[in-house]
């Protein structure tokens, strides 16, 4: 356990205050007892999250060890498994079945919980069953059917935790048209500063980066945060930001696109720490 752990260096945006205390959780029964033990706050990559410049009060957790492994041979998946690093080993192994997660940042469990996807597809596609464990320390096994996924979303019990996935693998040796995907991703998406990738889900018939750059917000900027010049969707961390300056900057974009084209856009960001209810809303 690291007490008053800083967190800017576990999340993508690099911003954020410390977790009053920070552990990493090696096996299914410590992530059960942790759950048992009380409330606590799951940190994957941070590739979603925008923690509090106060920090977050509590235990943070992290899946590690056991819960972040994967068989190949059953298809169980643990949730804290880096989503790059599946895939890297289904390569090695000439397996295909994860498709959708290319050039995704993220863990199996952010995954699951956002219904994480691309043009190739999205989480859902991929699963057979979840395991979740429960406020309390109980486990449960949860059916794709059960689990409510929509685009981005899904409807996992309040305050689970995902511990694993079950995946279907399959012999595929394709590694040039996997290859050929990452490349374009890398040539239109802004990878030289920190950013959470996309930070509005697409809305339906439209693409939220093309709303953006049409309302003229590409480049703007509050404080150390700033909007793409490359992709619109794409909010970055210029050096010096706070999480303030980003979920300010949110908000204005939001602001903006509504009033300009009547879409209000949906962010996937997850807030971690004390914010407010409206912290995000235009």
């Amino acid at each position: 356990m690291t007490a008053n752990a800083p967190l800017k260096r576990l999340c993508f945006w690099r911003v954020g205050g410390p977790a009053d205390r920070l552990v990493d959780v090696q096996t299914l029964d410590e992530l059960r007892r942790a759950m048992a033990d009380g409330s606590v706050t799951v940190l994957g990559r941070g590739s979603n999250s925008l923690v509090a410049d106060a920090g977050i009060r509590g235990t943070v957790i992290r899946l590690k060890g056991e819960l972040a492994e994967a068989n190949l041979d059953t298809g169980v998946v643990g949730g804290g498994l880096w989503l790059n690093v599946l895939i890297r080993r289904l390569d090695k192994a000439g397996l295909g079945g994860a498709e959708p997660f290319l050039g995704v940042p993220g863990t199996i469990g952010g995954a699951v919980v956002m219904n994480a996807g691309t043009s190739l597809g999205e989480a859902c596609d991929l699963l057979h069953e979840v395991t979740v464990v429960m406020p309390g320390g109980e486990l449960q096994t949860l059916s794709v059917e059960e689990c409510g996924f929509a685009y981005r979303h899904s409807q996992l019990p309040e305050g689970s935790v995902v511990a694993s996935a079950r995946m279907a693998f399959r012999p595929d040796a394709d590694l040039d048209k996997r290859a050929a995907f990452l490349a374009r991703r890398k040539a239109t998406q802004p990878l030289s500063k920190p950013s959470c990738g996309s930070t509005f889900t697409n809305p339906p018939g439209d693409y939220a980066g093309r709303l953006i750059d049409a309302a003229g917000l590409k480049g703007h900027r509050v404080g150390g945060a700033q909007i793409s010049e490359q992709h619109a969707n794409f909010f970055l961390n210029t050096g010096d930001a706070t999480a303030e300056d980003i979920a300010a900057l949110i908000r204005h974009a939001r602001r903006v696109v509504l009033e300009t084209f009547d879409v209000l856009l949906e962010p996937e960001v997850r807030l971690l720490g004390p914010w407010a209810e409206d912290a995000l809303q235009p």
